[in-house]
């Protein structure tokens, strides 16, 4: 993989990752558009491993809050009088992680060899789509971050493991949730960027460590570090602007954009000017 190429495909994570239009289903058209294979094992661990740049960048916008969550559990820990919402926190981020470690080592194999086909990514686009704009039309809003609980984050967790396809996108399962269990919009896009952070790790350093050689022999460690790099910076500037967006605009143009991007790939794999594959 070139240079020029390795940071176009930075820039592709670092902007849509937290957004709910699935940086995966950008990741793999692009890579499919360069001429790469998009079940080739250095290909699908080139994509998991530059995550771990976006997941980078969440730790570092939003480090004040992480050290007060992990100070305020593990207080809490050791004394039962410390366990109030800092601690409660904690618990639901733990506990919303774990669904999509187990789900996600369970069929780890199939992820990645079975569900990387762009018919699959443009339904997904599209049908999630409906979800999201069903959540964001019917949220009551009237619950806020400090009122999320272990079940609201359970549920959450649960969903989240549907954006192992590719094209339903993590945020935007994670945010739909929240939105169904009547969190305000603000409060699941924080949540989901806390949820991000054990997800998109363990999965970025678990292919890390058991692709390197394929990574070292297909798309190269040079590529894949320059990648990861920029998806950190950009997805820096994406974190905050997402947060200013989301905090006076609905989901819509997410959901158009969706659309519009799933009907466009669907009429590019149906002429056959791509490639499912």
């Amino acid at each position: 993989m070139g240079i020029v190429e390795a940071i176009i495909l930075g820039i592709i994570e670092g902007v849509t990752e937290f957004l709910p239009v699935s940086s995966t289903a950008h990741l793999t058209i692009a890579e499919k558009l360069f001429g790469h294979s998009i079940n080739s094992p250095d290909v699908v661990a080139f994509t998991a491993i530059i995550q771990i740049g976006a997941v980078l960048a969440t730790l570092v916008y939003f480090r004040q809050d992480i050290w007060r969550i992990v100070t305020g559990w593990l207080r809490g820990l050791t004394n039962s009088s410390q366990r109030q919402g800092d601690y409660r926190f904690g618990w639901a981020v733990i506990i919303g992680s774990v669904p999509i470690a187990i789900v996600g080592l369970l069929f780890k194999d199939k992820v990645e060899h079975n569900l990387r086909s762009l018919w699959l990514v443009s339904t997904a686009l599209v049908l999630w789509s409906v979800v999201m704009w069903w959540a964001d039309r019917t949220a009551k809003q009237n619950r806020h971050e400090k009122d999320t609980t272990w079940r609201d984050t359970l549920i959450i967790g649960l969903t989240q493991c549907l954006a192992l396809i590719p094209g339903v996108s993590r945020s935007g399962a994670t945010m739909s949730a929240g939105l169904f269990r009547g969190l305000d919009r603000v409060a699941v896009t924080r949540l989901s960027f806390f949820l991000s952070i054990p997800a998109l790790l363990a999965a970025g350093l678990l292919e890390a460590t058991s692709k390197s050689s394929d990574i070292s022999n297909g798309v190269g460690w040079t590529a894949t570090l320059i990648a990861t790099v920029v998806s950190f910076i950009v997805a820096y500037g994406s974190i905050a602007w997402l947060l200013n967006f989301i905090a006076k605009h609905s989901f819509n143009v997410f959901i158009v954009y969706r659309i519009i991007l799933g009907l466009g790939l669907i009429l590019l794999l149906a002429s056959g000017v791509l490639s499912a594959h």
